[in-house]
């Protein structure tokens, strides 16, 4: 009999102890009731219940969950049928809310962004669709934030997915894409052969500028060429006469000091000049078929005459 007592107390103590001993994991927020009544909200660690009195009627889990949003049929602004899904995610931030404030904030949050999907959705066109990703995620994640914060839900974005057009509407896409890359191939390659024919055509002009210029050079160092040769040929002509003139002054000199010192010697010098005189006159007709014949051909001794009148006056000049 004491045995089945004493059982009977065991048994008392553990559903006494099961019934008010409570260990709330982290991240996690327990409601309490009393006698029907919200009394306390349990955060994490050990807690001590009323046996009977109170009961732990919600779990809350306070981190934060991804909502995996069925796909929609959206109509876009230009009547087009796409299929877009997406992820929500949100987190509990007042677990009383959470627990009160609906019956299951979860799928109220779901069917909330699935009719701000499909209203923003129908505002746009499609093609602006795809590039207005973001501005629909954040107008979506924004009315839904709104919408649940009675709720005691924070919801902090949502992205989509998929979007997916029907299928003849990719075709349109895709010749779309496809004539918009053959343009681009051939809007490049006239680029290029522009940019080519500029290329050769400035090559070329550098190549006839280097040529004139080169031209131009050669012209310049033959023309300086030819003034240097002209100045020097000149000055040899110059000095060649300036030796002659000299070497004639010598030899006149020398003829005026020996009629000088023998007067004898004038008629020595009156026979070397007539046989001169004849023999450079005879040497004309065998270096050309023309001949200058002077008007006193036989007139010898009147210019013997005169060049001896030359070396007289010379000789009445005294040398210094």
């Amino acid at each position: 009999m004491f045995g089945y007592v004493f059982l009977l107390v065991v048994i008392i103590v553990v559903v006494t102890v099961f019934k008010t001993a409570r260990i709330v994991p982290q991240k996690e927020a327990w409601i309490v009731e009393r006698l029907g009544k919200y009394s306390c909200t349990l955060s994490a660690g050990f807690h001590i219940l009323i046996p009977f009195v109170d009961r732990v009627r919600y779990r809350i889990d306070l981190k934060e969950s991804a909502i995996d949003v069925e796909p929609q049929q959206c109509v876009t602004r230009d009547n087009i049928t796409v299929a877009i899904d997406g992820i929500l995610y949100l987190q509990v931030i007042d677990p009383v809310r959470a627990s009160y404030g609906i019956e299951n904030y979860l799928f109220a949050c779901s069917q909330l962004a699935q009719t701000t999907l499909r209203s923003e959705v129908g505002k746009i066109d499609l093609d602006k669709a795809f590039a207005e990703r973001t501005s629909i995620n954040n107008a979506i994640c924004a009315e839904v934030d709104k919408a649940s914060d009675p709720w005691g839900v924070k919801v902090t974005r949502y992205e989509i997915k998929t979007i997916t057009p029907p299928q003849s509407v990719k075709d349109a896409m895709e010749k779309q894409m496809r004539a918009e890359r053959e343009k681009r191939a051939n809007i490049a390659e006239s680029e290029g052969e522009r940019q080519a024919r500029i290329n050769r055509a400035d090559g070329e002009k550098q190549e006839a500028i280097a040529k004139s210029e080169g031209e131009r050079t050669r012209r310049v160092n033959e023309a300086a060429g030819r003034a240097e040769e002209i100045r020097l040929v000149a000055q040899a002509k110059a000095e060649e006469i300036r030796i002659v003139a000299q070497a004639t002054a010598d030899s006149i000199q020398k003829i005026a000091e020996v009629i000088q010192s023998n007067p004898a010697g004038m008629g020595a010098v009156n026979l070397r000049v007539a046989e001169q005189y004849v023999a450079e006159f005879g040497k004309l007709a065998k270096s050309s078929n023309t001949m200058i014949i002077p008007s006193d051909l036989a007139n010898v001794a009147g210019f013997i005459k005169t060049v001896m009148s030359g070396v007289k006056c010379d000789s009445a000049v005294k040398p210094e």
